[in-house]
């Protein structure tokens, strides 16, 4: 197997797993956090084995700057968070990495493949697939339906292909019994008929992880897949976010939940003003001044690792 490439059948290699539970290896979790012991942690630092990586990008929206990264990279197998007050530029930096967006400068390549002027699905057919802050479901399709709308094979998309079945009947099989894995590994099965414009917002945070997965990708970027999530279900996105890793998948999610990014993530990159003001594991990043400027100004005596800071926070912001 080629390193990057993920592989979802580790529950396969267990003997026996308790009923209605899935084991998985945590190998690749544990390479990953024993390779970046080893990392400074230092805003642009060279990672042992970085998946994509990125050199120069700038984004300029009239005379402002939205975006300035002189060098990013995101280890292979990993959890990297990206975080940072809102207006930081976390969202503009993922649209620009995934093609939604065109930088004004620089250069990113992906598992060594350059993406400078490659289209969305273009980036998504090489293995790196992303969600949305805001959910971006067919509310008028079925859950199945939309989860086949992932398939990165779709042999009966043309009109005449479409009147052969016999050249699309097998794979749109296939497809579908995916799509069903899924949704019953992402607790959806029962819904699979249901209108997505019925789920709830945390449900479709689901269905969107769930189907970016259809197409086996190297990399899932997740921008703020907490945000409106009801607390019962935070715990399963949590659960699927790290079982990703475990699955050899690489993960990079942009969120303001500091105590999610605690606990899961395995590196953190801080974004403020445009710019990546400082990288490294979570709890040191926790406790650099420059991060805790970023976020709480000039309380800068305060541990952005006590729980309570970051409630009172958010409650000075409501």
């Amino acid at each position: 197997m080629r390193p990057g490439k993920p592989f979802h059948d580790l529950a396969q290699w267990a003997t026996k797993a308790p009923e209605g539970e899935r084991l998985i290896s945590t190998a690749f979790g544990d390479k990953v956090k024993e390779d970046l012991k080893f990392v400074h942690n230092e805003p642009g630092v060279h990672k042992p084995d970085p998946i994509l990586v990125a050199d120069n990008v700038t984004r300029r929206f009239g005379g402002m700057t939205a975006v300035d990264v002189k060098h990013f990279e995101i280890e292979r197998h990993g959890i990297t968070a990206l975080i940072g007050p809102n207006g930081a530029g976390k969202t503009t930096f993922f649209n620009l990495m995934t093609g939604f967006d065109a930088p004004n400068t620089g250069a990113w390549r992906f598992d060594g493949k350059d993406l400078a002027h490659v289209h969305p699905e273009q980036v998504a057919r090489m293995g790196m697939v992303r969600t949305f802050q805001l959910t971006k479901v067919m509310s008028r399709l079925t859950v199945l339906d939309n989860m086949l709308l992932g398939a990165p094979v779709q042999p009966g998309e043309g009109l005449f292909r479409a009147l052969v079945p016999g050249l699309w009947r097998r794979q749109e099989k296939a497809n579908i019994e995916k799509a069903e894995a899924l949704l019953e590994r992402f607790l959806l099965i029962k819904k699979k008929d249901d209108f997505a414009g019925s789920l709830s917002g945390g449900q479709r945070k689901l269905l969107e992880m769930a189907r970016a997965l259809m197409s086996d990708p190297q990399l899932v970027m997740l921008d703020e897949p907490m945000a409106g999530v009801n607390p019962a279900l935070k715990q399963s996105l949590l659960d699927h976010i790290m079982a990703l890793r475990e699955e050899g998948t690489t993960v990079l999610f942009v969120e303001h939940d500091i105590n999610m990014v605690r606990h899961i993530a395995d590196w953190v990159t801080v974004m403020a003003e445009g710019r990546i003001v400082a990288e490294g594991q979570p709890k040191s990043v926790m406790n650099d001044p420059a991060v805790i400027d970023a976020y709480l100004g000039a309380h800068a005596n305060i541990d952005l690792g006590d729980d309570s800071v970051m409630d009172l926070k958010e409650s000075e912001e409501h």
